[in-house]
């Protein structure tokens, strides 16, 4: 998607690519009418806060806006507070839909999901082992009204592990907390419960104390080798109860960019994403760290733990717990290691697609669709006559989703009107009767494994642009 604007009147400040998210959480997504002009947008939100720049994403080829604008602000706070106020508002006294305001992703996700609210209401600090929860709560309250606070504690003594929680009704009174407190409480935006427990924060400072510890690499852990399968996670092995998830924690007394934590994590096949989180108020460096499977994380975990980078600066490396046991993560390991298999298998077969689909002897049945991802409920596709309003592109990775899948896939997004395959190709396109229905298809599955088949999915060109493409000649 491009994002094409201009910079700010006056020769005003315009931020460079690399703080685009400079700090976290300080640039908003709005859903906007194609016809508002940037001068409305920039009269109705320079109220929060300072505004470093507008970007309203146009048409490359008609430079038309597609109804889609990002605002920087100069500060967290004036983003979130933009959020709550402006979220569901009409832009002027003519408009007669309400627009939407999320806080954007930050460039290195790929996504424009909108930020969960958990994401941005809940932070975490240190605090003196003398505190209760009522001096944590009466040292916070001046920021805004808090929902709860909660104090870490060791579960066999009792005592305050100097860590806690301070959960916040509103974003931005969580982002004024941040910005405000004494930097003494090393207050930073806590990870949401569903995505990483308050074990991985709590060894996020812990190494921040001590040095880490080096870790002999366990050389025969190679999941992909010819030996037994997972040996190393015999029930009797104390390793075999850690938490393993396709995530993992990196610490280390060095910063380091996202650049140099790729190219290290990188060595291991099967690397999804990586995510640089910095602490303000110290050196040292923190990322995140995520792979497509379990089996490569399992590697990368017991290989670069320890890993000298640079020379004499060890970084740690930890499981972050998704809330699940080995047994159950490695078990879905091999249920999708078995499922693309047989897609391969079928996809390079056709005689036997008939077979898979039907289910043998067993009739029809819809496919099972195997993903992480949070699906909505089917809805009604849009009659075949209906005009076509955005149409999108789609790669498969590394075979193409049979059709009724995609159909099943797409189709929920709502006002689906076709979905079809390029035959011979891995692409296919979906041509959708509503803009936003397409939109939110993009957001959700785009950078997606389904039945061990990433998507990307996109915009595609219209089919005059297309045309007027160079033909390929080799």
């Amino acid at each position: 998607m491009d994002e094409a604007g201009s910079s700010a009147s006056g020769g005003g400040f315009r931020p460079g690519v690399d703080s685009l998210d400079e700090p976290p959480n300080s640039r908003i997504f709005l859903v906007i009418s194609k016809y508002t002009p940037e001068s409305v947008l920039r009269e109705r939100f320079s109220p929060f806060g300072e505004i470093q720049d507008i970007w309203v994403v146009r048409d490359k080829h008609t430079k038309e806006s597609k109804g889609i604008a990002f605002v920087k602000f100069a500060r967290s706070s004036q983003a979130c507070r933009a959020m709550e106020e402006m979220h569901g508002q009409c832009l002027g006294p003519n408009d007669t839909k309400p627009i939407k305001v999320f806080i954007a992703q930050s460039r290195s996700s790929g996504s424009h999901r909108d930020v969960e609210d958990e994401e941005l209401t809940r932070i975490f600090v240190m605090i003196p082992k003398s505190y209760t929860e009522e001096d944590l709560r009466e040292k916070f309250k001046v920021y805004g009204d808090i929902e709860y606070c909660s104090i870490i504690k060791n579960k066999v003594t009792g005592e305050s592990k100097g860590l806690g929680y301070v959960r916040y009704l509103k974003p931005s009174q969580a982002a004024q907390a941040i910005e405000n407190c004494d930097r003494s409480f090393r207050a930073i935006l806590a990870e949401p419960k569903n995505k990483a427990s308050e074990s991985s924060e709590q060894d996020y400072y812990s190494n921040m104390r001590q040095e880490a510890l080096g870790h002999e690499p366990r050389v025969n852990m190679f999941p992909f080798e010819q030996q037994s399968e997972f040996s190393s996670f015999d029930k009797n092995d104390n390793r075999g109860q850690e938490a393993i998830s396709k995530r993992l924690s990196v610490v280390s007394r060095v910063p380091f960019t996202e650049e140099q934590l790729f190219s290290i994590f990188d060595i291991v096949p099967g690397l999804e994403y990586c995510e640089v989180q910095r602490d303000p108020y110290s050196n040292y460096g923190h990322g995140v760290v995520q792979y497509f499977n379990v089996a490569s994380a399992i590697y990368a975990k017991y290989k670069l733990h320890g890993f000298q980078y640079p020379p004499g600066n060890r970084i740690g490396v930890s499981f972050i717990d998704d809330g699940s046991n080995a047994t159950d993560l490695l078990r879905k390991m091999a249920t999708q290691m078995v499922a693309a298999q047989l897609a391969s298998m079928v996809w390079n077969n056709p005689s036997q697609q008939q077979f898979m689909q039907f289910g043998g002897s067993s009739g029809s049945q819809l496919p099972q669709i195997q993903t992480d991802v949070v699906l909505p409920s089917c809805k009604k596709k849009a009659p075949p006559e209906t005009p076509v309003k955005e149409r999108l592109f789609i790669v498969f990775n590394p075979h193409p989703l049979p059709l009724d899948v995609l159909e099943d896939i797409f189709c929920r997004f709502g006002n689906l009107i076709e979905v079809y395959l390029v035959s011979g190709k891995n692409v296919g396109y979906a041509k959708y009767a509503d803009r936003m229905s397409a939109n939110d298809a993009i957001a959700t599955l785009h950078g997606k494994i389904l039945n061990g088949v990433r998507l990307k999915v996109m915009l595609a060109d219209s089919p005059r642009e297309e045309s007027n493409k160079r033909q390929r000649t080799y």
